[in-house]
């Protein structure tokens, strides 16, 4: 299978992610990460970073929260087009000290027992094994956190609704180019995807 459709454990040789990842397999809530591993070299990456710098913050002590529950973490990324490379190597070199985006990638880097998924286009579902994924960990409660809330969140989020997903978009763990982008696609989840948007401090696994 080619590098863009892969979805394992972030240490795992398995094809597909095993029980001994998460062996408490009744959750029902997965985080989603998607994009913050980045390398912010495309055309308004400046703007984007500034703005990506304090919702990860705010990301790193959400996955805290989820990750004591024993609640699964996916991250989810673009593949840049790179077809022969994997996330493994995205993460090297996002975590470079140097790189543009270093201080987002090292803040929120990957552990061990977290899942990943490469996606070639805007959607976390269009051409990826998400869906099976989350099947297979019984998820029916999305959260959804990273950039761009104008694009792959939005996208995303309608992807999950369609797809009669519970879908939680905590707004302060967003980022778009400008704060007016941002909330224009936090206010567009709520009243058309039903998304609840409240701060992160409100949401639990």
């Amino acid at each position: 299978m080619i590098a863009t459709l892969a979805m394992l454990c972030f240490d795992a040789p398995e094809r597909f992610p095993s029980t001994h990842c998460h062996p408490d397999m009744t959750t029902h809530a997965a985080l989603l990460i998607v994009d913050m591993i980045n390398p912010f070299d495309f055309e308004g990456a400046p703007r984007l970073l500034g703005q990506a710098l304090p919702a990860a913050r705010r990301i790193a002590a959400l996955k805290q929260r989820w990750k004591a529950a024993g609640a699964p973490v996916i991250y989810i990324n673009d593949n840049f087009m790179q077809w022969q490379s994997d996330f493994r190597e995205l993460v090297a070199i996002c975590t470079h000290d140097g790189a543009p985006g270093a201080a987002i990638a090292q803040q929120l880097a990957p552990e061990r027992d977290d899942y990943f998924i490469l996606k070639p286009k805007h959607s976390a579902f269009f051409c990826t094994p998400l869906r099976l994924l989350l099947e297979q960990l019984q998820v029916r409660r999305l959260v959804l956190t990273g950039i761009a809330a104008d694009s792959c969140i939005l996208a995303t989020a309608a992807d999950a609704h369609m797809n009669e997903y519970e879908l939680g978009v905590p707004r302060d763990c967003i980022a778009a180019q400008t704060t007016q982008r941002r909330e224009q696609a936090v206010e567009l989840m709520k009243a058309a995807m039903q998304a609840d948007v409240r701060a992160s401090r409100s949401v639990k696994p």
